[in-house]
């Protein structure tokens, strides 16, 4: 529904991501005609850009496919920690896993760090690359006692994890658990630098060329919208939420979250390090340099894609909770990230089957995307060359826990349900006169359903709100003006154009008259 403009929160500094408004755009060419390559690797961000340089690197042709621009998706969005501090996880994970499955994923994201940080210096990377401590803090005593429990899990398995019972913030905590020598860096300076190493040699980059099908196996044709096909002995699905997941059927044990962040500046000193709560709703701070002042990054308030309410009131929230531990010089950007997290919160990284040999994905990295990402490169990599990996198992897409897999499965369905069949049957306006400018809603026009959205010269714009990837009825998202689906997270902007996969066609248009 359209807000009052007299009391509407005004969204404050840039609507754009920090990463990408301090970068150059990229101007690499579409895909033109048909090629052949060794690997098709699909989706533009940290998984495909490190894969692509780590098989080039090994002798073989890679062809780069993204849909939009490079690194303008969730690895230019994300928060850009570089850590295996991922909340509270060990002791969940060596609960859930098992004591061998928790450190691989220990000794993964630890290694993955490292291996950022040899590529940063064997390239010469000016990408505000530092070493820095997290920290998990306790924001209420009830969290109190998982801290000392999640310090005791990760350092069995090896992470420099201690307990420091007063954190550096300006606020009262019940102890946090630390880990040093963790990392930070800015994500688009960075990649951008790997990417343009990846050309040349019989390897590609291929921008706004969207791929619809993915058929074959060993070799593999990846086609395109209209662009050409390409042939290839192996295929990654580097795409954040895969577009083709047969025979895994992947979309039922995924679901995407939304997080916001605002970019701003203090007048107090920040503390050396990264933070986050440990309760929800999820709190996390990290500083960046700017030039010769420094921003802070303060990132939280998640929910599920497509739900949640007014997205507005997210941004809120964080500027509230801001103002009130620091003195705030200015709020100079706000975005907003989607993540992908599976039934039992570890990524899927990997054959898509057992016994599919030549169609790789990485998925599922629950907000942690900068560490996980680059461990599904070295896995995926390893896999495709024929190498042992020692860390495979615990992220192999084929795993099923059955307890904690079935009850979120459970939860997946009905959430599912809710869009594509709930949605349906809810009562929504029955005309369109209430949408001010600049506004969208779902409403009956003449009996049918239509997305509707005016725009600040009043015309009204009238799409199909039925998702193209399976049919959930999408809702409007306020804040960042798109229309996202409930069921998989795929989102679209006002033109009915997708935004975020795993959709590959865009809305239908529907004509109406008010």
């Amino acid at each position: 529904m359209a807000g009052n403009k007299e009391t509407e929160y005004a969204l404050p500094g840039m609507p754009e991501s920090y990463w990408i408004a301090t970068t150059q755009e990229s101007r690499y060419p579409s895909l033109s005609g048909d090629i052949d390559v060794d690997v098709a690797i699909i989706g533009g961000g940290i998984v495909g850009v490190t894969s692509a340089l780590l098989l080039k690197d090994a002798g073989l042709s890679v062809a780069l496919i993204e849909a939009g621009r490079m690194l303008h998706g969730v690895s230019g969005q994300t928060t850009a920690k570089v850590t295996s501090q991922h909340g509270l996880t060990y002791e969940r994970l060596i609960s859930d896993f098992g004591e061998q499955q928790a450190l691989q994923y220990a000794e993964s994201n630890q290694a993955a760090i490292e291996k950022i940080a040899s590529l940063v210096n064997s390239y010469n990377i000016d990408c505000d690359f530092m070493r820095k401590p997290a920290y998990v803090y306790a924001g209420s005593e009830a969290s109190a006692g998982k801290i000392e429990r999640e310090v005791e899990a990760a350092s069995s398995l090896g992470i420099p994890a201690s307990f420091e019972e007063t954190p550096p913030l300006p606020f009262e905590t019940y102890g946090s658990v630390r880990f040093d020598d963790q990392a930070q860096f800015h994500p688009r300076k960075y990649l951008c630098a790997l990417a343009r190493k990846i050309p040349g040699e019989g390897c590609h980059i291929f921008e706004n060329t969207r791929v619809h099908k993915i058929e074959g196996e060993g070799p593999v044709t990846v086609k395109t919208e209209n662009n050409g096909l390409i042939k290839a002995q192996d295929v990654i699905q580097a795409t954040h939420f895969p577009i083709h997941d047969k025979p895994g059927m992947l979309f039922y044990r995924l679901y995407q979250s939304r997080t916001y962040l605002l970019g701003t500046h203090i007048e107090e000193p920040f503390p050396e390090g990264m933070f986050i709560n440990a309760e929800q709703p999820s709190r996390s701070l990290r500083s960046q340099p700017d030039g010769d002042s420094e921003l802070v990054l303060v990132v939280g308030e998640g929910h599920r894609t497509g739900e949640g309410g007014n997205t507005r009131d997210y941004y809120r929230h964080l500027e509230e909770w801001i103002r009130s531990i620091y003195t705030v010089n200015s709020i100079d950007y706000h975005w907003s990230t989607q993540d992908v997290i599976t039934a039992d919160n570890i990524p899927y990284i990997g054959r898509i089957t057992s016994e599919s040999k030549h169609s790789y994905l990485a998925t599922g990295f629950r907000k942690w995307g900068m560490t996980t990402g680059t461990v599904a490169a070295m896995i995926i990599s390893d896999m495709i060359l024929d190498r042992d990996n020692p860390w495979a198992e615990v992220y192999n897409p084929s795993r099923l826990k059955p307890v904690e897999s079935a009850k979120n499965l459970i939860f997946q369905t009905l959430e599912s349900g809710k869009g594509l069949v709930g949605a349906r049957i809810l009562p929504v306006p029955e005309d369109a006169s209430h949408i001010a400018p600049g506004k969208g809603d779902i409403v009956k026009i003449r009996g049918e359903r239509v997305a509707a959205y005016r725009d600040d010269q009043g015309v009204l714009h009238t799409l199909d709100p039925s998702c193209r990837h399976m049919g959930c009825i999408v809702s409007w998202n306020d804040a960042e003006k798109t229309w996202d689906c409930p069921c998989h997270g795929s989102r679209y902007n006002i033109r009915g154009e997708v935004v975020h996969n795993p959709a590959v066609h865009g809305l239908k248009e529907k004509e109406t008259q008010e």
